[in-house]
């Protein structure tokens, strides 16, 4: 013998699936943190440079020779300003 499930049952049960299914979509928009755009920012630069001394170049992360502060990407124009810097 079938069981039958009432009709008030069957429409609480697609209502739950519906929502189900809409909350499960909106959990995979996350919006991007900024550690992740400071990665492609990194990896984009090919050149470093000292704030204080822009004639000190290097292809890698490190310290400026002459003062010992951190050598910042080099930006489009060939500024060794650091990151926000106007």
């Amino acid at each position: 013998m079938a069981m039958l499930i009432p009709g008030r049952v069957m429409i609480v049960v697609a209502a739950l699936l519906v929502a189900a299914s809409a909350f499960g979509c909106g959990c995979a928009k996350t919006a991007p943190d900024d550690k992740t755009n400071e990665a492609k920012e990194t990896t984009a630069a090919k050149s470093y440079t000292c704030p204080m001394h822009p004639e000190v170049t290097s292809d890698a992360p490190g310290e400026c020779p002459k003062c010992g502060m951190d050598l910042v990407p080099k930006n489009d124009e060939g500024a060794g300003t650091a990151k926000g810097g106007k």
